[in-house]
């Protein structure tokens, strides 16, 4: 490998798996943001005027879409993958599920007239958050073998 080619793979390379997780994640993303507009809280601009909490976190998509961009052309591996990913379960869990949270589970559940709706929309946040945490730990795991971190060699 010459040294153009290793510099492009700093990083570490992913796995099917890894990809499999990141797709999962933004379609979860994507469901949850539908939601959003479906029980019509906590929405933000393109859909309102307002700009707030949901406008920023719809930075995540161009995030994804780079990263799979960089990590297909060998740009960018697995350290940028546990960057967003690490980055996007603690705005969820921050958001969502902390003493602080803007938008805490009952702000899913609640709007919606029937309850069964609510606790779905409830469920796909929680596979959100449990998909982009795995995301954040199978990343950090790729980009640490790719290192030769914690793999018992100096």
């Amino acid at each position: 490998m010459t040294g153009t080619e290793q510099s492009r793979r700093i990083g570490g390379s992913l796995t099917t798996q890894a990809y499999l997780l990141f797709g999962l994640a933004t379609v979860l993303g994507m469901a949850h943001h539908v939601d959003h507009v479906i029980r019509g809280n906590h929405v933000g601009w393109p859909v309102t005027a307002s700009v707030n909490p949901f406008t920023y976190s719809l930075a995540i998509y161009p995030l994804v879409a780079l990263g799979f961009v960089l990590a297909v052309t060998g740009w960018a591996g697995a350290r940028y993958w546990a960057g967003v990913m690490t980055f996007g379960v603690g705005m969820l869990v921050f958001f969502h599920l902390s003493p602080w949270a803007v938008e805490p589970p009952g702000d899913v559940i609640l709007p919606y007239a029937n309850p069964v709706f609510g606790y779905l929309a409830f469920a796909i946040l929680l596979a959100l958050i449990v998909v982009v945490a795995a995301g954040a730990g199978y990343s950090i795991l790729l980009w640490r073998r790719a290192t030769g971190s914690g793999s018992g060699t100096a």
